[in-house]
């Protein structure tokens, strides 16, 4: 169950990572230089990043969010610097979950 779990993590952080790269190399609009698309995120909505990890191709995953709207996006970074918008939304959470006990499939 836990391999299947973090199969499917890292199929979707390459998915992510593809998109982005296809995106940019299309001049996406929702792409552009990543100090530009930070500066953005913290002037128009008053996201701060809140985690980041690592996807296929050194591309960088990161999320921001306003702990103040709850206003969320997630943004993929390519190696070559082009910071693609991947998803936003509302009701952002910040959560720290315990894991399962051992032997338990919950």
């Amino acid at each position: 169950m836990k391999h299947a779990f973090e199969l499917s993590l890292g199929l979707g952080a390459c998915l992510l990572a593809l998109a982005a790269q296809g995106a940019a190399a299309q001049g996406n609009p929702n792409c552009a230089p990543r100090a530009a698309v930070i500066a953005r995120l913290a002037e128009t909505y008053g996201e701060s990043r809140q985690s980041m990890g690592l996807g296929g191709n050194n591309a960088v995953m990161e999320l921001f969010a306003s702990q103040e709207t709850g206003s969320w996006t997630i943004t993929v970074t390519t190696a070559n610097g082009i910071t693609c918008l991947m998803a936003a939304g509302q009701a952002f959470e910040t959560l720290s979950d315990p894991l399962p006990a051992k032997g338990n499939d919950a």
